[in-house]
Order: C-alpha cells, then sequence, then structure tokens
C-alpha cells in the first residue's frame, strides 16, 4: 500500500498542477451599443422660387491683335505620326 501511495500522491500532483496551468483566460468584450436609424420621416413643402437675379455689366474691349505676316504661297501640312501600338 506504500508504494502505491507513493506513485499515485506525486501523480495525483501533477495532474491537479498541470490543470491548473492550462486554465484558459476567459476574455469578455465590453458591449457597445450602436445606434440604429429608424424609418424616415414625412417629406418636407416644396419651397418657394427664389429671385430673379440681375443681369450682369457688359465686358471691355479687348486690345487689337498685331497684324499678321504675308504669306509666301506655300502652305506646309506637318501630319503627325501614328500612335504606336501598345502592348497587351
Amino acid at each position: 500500500m506504500k508504494r502505491f501511495a507513493s506513485i499515485f500522491a506525486p501523480a495525483l500532483l501533477a495532474v491537479l498542477a498541470l490543470t491548473a496551468c492550462d486554465r484558459p483566460t476567459v476574455v469578455v468584450p465590453p458591449v457597445v451599443t450602436v445606434p440604429v436609424p429608424g424609418p424616415a420621416g414625412p417629406t418636407g413643402a416644396t419651397g418657394s422660387t427664389g429671385a430673379q437675379g440681375s443681369t450682369g455689366a457688359t465686358g471691355s474691349e479687348g486690345v487689337a491683335g498685331e497684324v499678321g505676316k504675308p504669306g509666301t504661297g506655300t502652305t506646309v501640312i506637318v501630319v503627325p505620326p501614328a500612335p504606336a501600338a501598345s502592348a497587351k
């Protein structure tokens, strides 16, 4: 019996010690109350029409441009190059 007690007692203490260490920590999250909007209220009355705005001021006359250069009789048309094909 003494031999059984000398084996049983340390085994029982080991089981109790390991069980106590393995206890998970319980974390209770705080409760957050989120406001939820209710149904929309009735539509309000239509507003009145605004007053007519006044006419703006007339702008001043622009500056006269310079006289152009006379032509030489030859017209040169520069055609831009075709755009490069995009790689896909």
